[in-house]
């Protein structure tokens, strides 16, 4: 099961109707409605799912929800790793912050920056069956992502291009007016393309010494979360949020992790475990989910584990299983 940090189900309170009992709701997901908050303190994801949904529901404004959320997302709202993304140098150098730091908040999304012709583009991999809480939370992350980068930015951010995987809702007119560019859902990722002049426009408060004193404390703080149990558990959700785009190299895997692919492999090693393994567990750990859990076809269901063959997934799954990928949907249902 994965974690994400308590700070964001804060964030949605503060959105909604002021009517709710919201001491009642932050018990439904383990937070004491008394305590500071606090952003170490960590959620299970199948909690905060499920939370947002309640919350969609009940909020009058809730076809907006996510998109308010994200946009008050701030950096101080994140302790060390908000202070990594408001000295960064660039939007550019915030956004590498957190495609290397995010497990500091999250175990369950990774982020990757890729440089095209048309601009950098920042993509979400959220690893998870593709419920109604997951799709705003992925809402909600890009939002957040292009707040922050207006918020620390000498200069305009408004993306080139926003992309969900997810089906259009009822109404899109909040999400235009929020990103101010075109939205294309039903897309092959979740994702921000932003033009590379926007992305190279110096932050407000950029510092160069500032920022290699705080990479090495979040370096520290991830190494510190790295014990045997967690390592394998984050691996494999590094692993699972990017199958469908085929199996990831351990090196993309371990830069994700803060730690070069020789590290992690050494790490797997001391433990009794193999790359391949981890991925082999991880595949069918999300196969086994998606055919219990979700109604896609097969072939989609071959295609989010990584297969591009459905022999070659039947084959692996009754390696797994024991039976084919039918059989156990069947017995499942």
């Amino acid at each position: 099961m994965g974690k994400i940090t308590s700070r964001f189900v804060h964030k949605v309170l503060r959105q909604v109707d002021t009517a709710l009992d919201k001491r009642e709701i932050l018990r439904t997901v383990g937070i004491d409605p008394d305590a500071q908050v606090d952003p170490r303190q960590m959620v299970d994801d199948h909690d905060y799912y499920a939370f947002y949904e309640r919350m969609a529901r009940l909020d009058p404004q809730g076809h907006s929800l996510s998109l308010r959320v994200g946009e008050s997302m701030t950096p101080d709202d994140y302790g060390a790793f908000g202070l990594a993304w408001k000295s960064a140098l660039t939007p550019r150098d915030s956004c590498a912050r957190l495609a290397r730091y995010s497990f500091v908040l999250t175990s369950v999304a990774a982020y990757e920056i890729m440089d095209t012709d048309q601009g950098m583009r920042m993509v979400l991999n959220r690893a998870g069956q593709r419920r109604l809480g997951l799709r705003l939370s992925n809402e909600t992350t890009l939002a957040a992502i292009v707040s922050m980068c207006r918020q620390v930015s000498t200069g305009s951010v408004r993306p080139v291009e926003v992309h969900l995987k997810h089906s259009a809702p009822a109404t899109t007119g909040d999400h235009e007016v929020y990103f101010g560019c075109p939205i294309c859902f039903d897309s092959d990722a979740d994702a921000l393309l932003f033009a590379h002049s926007e992305m190279a426009q110096p932050n407000r408060k950029g510092d160069a010494g500032i920022v290699r004193f705080i990479d090495q404390h979040l370096d520290a703080e991830l190494a510190g979360m790295q014990d045997d149990t967690a390592l394998n558990r984050r691996v494999k959700n590094a692993v699972s949020s990017s199958l469908s785009a085929g199996v990831p190299k351990i090196s993309a895997v371990a830069g994700r992790l803060g730690m070069s692919g020789r590290t992690l492999q050494r790490r797997l090693s001391e433990l009794g475990m193999s790359y391949q393994g981890v991925v082999d567990d991880a595949r069918r750990e999300l196969s086994l989910s998606l055919l219990r859990d979700s109604d896609y076809p097969l072939v989609e269901v071959a295609y989010l584990v990584g297969f591009s063959e459905q022999s070659a997934f039947n084959r692996a799954f009754r390696r797994w299983a024991g039976e084919t990928p039918r059989s156990y949907r069947l017995r499942a249902s």
